[in-house]
């Protein structure tokens, strides 16, 4: 339903991105976007181009006094620092290891590896996370709230929290949320976000990088997203596509995920069980998803990234131009990306479950969109009427 292509590169003039299918009157202005692209910039073990680039959207077409008309978003977010790579640029032959350096030289015959560079930086996510501020609007129109938070960073990890129950489990998602926010790594448990920070001034000191693991909540969503009808209609993959296309990210799981291959099946799910007429779950190890449909629990995944491959410390190569052993060159990047990575994996989860919410409802608009959502059938028993008969297939 919603199609989305960014162009550019890295040091280039600009970003530049389409959103085709977003439906007409949601409310959007480019202080919208800025906000968001701020909290990309912010966070503990950042490069220098972050003190650079102040990023700005600006909006070229599909906003119309303040609300999209319908047609495709059109945005551009310039890149201050292409000043500075204007004129002739140094050759790069020696390729950084973890990087696209040397398989896109591989793929599309480049005689320097800067291409591959350019388009394959984390650059790029800027425009994805600009692209996706409509989808948020939409979502939180419909009385969704996306949210995300580090909970690991290179050893340091969140104690892990007792299993949340199906009355409080939004209130408590939400608080998580908020006070990650107001934390220098976004991790909500304050002990533990001093270690994390303590982490990274050592990889600082020692002059190489640091991963870390992401978990990402959906609030409010509808039973009933997705399919299991098709593979390509399942949520759960939507969902792991989207996640693994940001670079660095090497690890997906839904609710308990790796975790749930040590239980016995018994432990493994999620009971259901009645809520006066509502039936409920806690949606702790499936993440709020069963059979790649939506349970209406809150979703919860969590992405690993790998720490930053471009380190100060040089690492083992080859230069290709002389077919001998040769150190890596520093690239600037980024000591710990993952505090700053956290909206970007927001972002992914934004744009993935408006084009869900958009093709379960239909709709040329907001009103309309508004209109089915709140008709949408819930886990009522009065909504799940059983026939209780013997039936046959009756195929011929």
């Amino acid at each position: 339903m919603l199609r989305l292509l960014s162009a550019g590169e890295s040091h280039g003039p600009c970003l530049t991105g389409i959103l085709d299918g977003l439906p007409a009157g949601i409310p959007l202005c480019s202080s919208d976007i800025d906000a968001q692209l701020a909290r990309r910039q912010r966070g503990v073990g950042r490069g220098s181009r972050m003190k650079i680039e102040h990023d700005h959207a600006q909006i070229t077409g599909g906003v119309l006094s303040g609300q999209t008309t319908g047609a495709p978003l059109a945005l551009r977010i310039d890149n201050l620092d292409h000043r500075r790579w204007r004129e002739d640029i140094a050759p790069l032959t020696v390729p950084r290891p973890g990087h696209a350096d040397l398989v896109g030289a591989l793929k599309y015959g480049y005689r320097d590896l800067r291409r591959s560079l350019e388009r394959a930086s984390a650059r790029e996510t800027a425009m994805r996370v600009a692209l996706s501020v409509p989808c948020r609007l939409l979502l939180q129109h419909l009385g969704v709230t996306v949210g995300g938070y580090v909970v690991q960073i290179g050893p340091v990890r969140v104690p892990e929290p007792p299993v949340l129950e199906s009355s409080t489990a939004n209130d408590v998602l939400l608080k998580r949320m908020l006070s990650a926010e107001a934390s220098s790594v976004r991790c909500y448990e304050p002990a533990t976000a001093a270690q994390m920070e303590a982490c990274i001034e050592q990889c600082m000191h020692e002059r190489n990088t640091v991963g870390g693991v992401i978990e990402a909540v959906a609030v409010g969503l509808p039973p009933g997203l997705g399919s299991f009808v098709q593979p390509d209609r399942r949520l759960s993959g939507r969902l792991a596509q989207a996640m693994l296309s940001i670079p660095s990210v090497r690890g997906f799981e839904l609710g308990s995920g790796f975790a749930s291959a040590a239980m016995p099946g018994t432990q493994a799910q999620d009971p259901y069980f009645l809520d006066g007429e509502t039936i409920v779950t806690t949606g702790q190890h499936s993440g709020g998803l069963e059979g790649g449909v939506t349970t209406g629990a809150p979703l919860r995944l969590r992405v690993a990234l790998k720490p930053i491959a471009t380190t100060l410390r040089s690492q083992d190569s080859v230069d290709l131009a002389t077919g001998q052993a040769a150190p890596t060159r520093y690239e600037r990047s980024d000591f710990c990306h993952v505090p700053r990575a956290v909206p970007i994996v927001e972002a992914l989860l934004c744009i993935v479950l408006a084009d869900a919410l958009c093709e379960k409802l239909g709709g040329d608009t907001l009103v309309e969109m508004q209109a089915r959502f709140a008709s949408l059938r819930t886990a009522r028993l009065s909504q799940l009427p059983m026939d209780n008969q013997p039936w046959r297939f009756g195929y011929e």
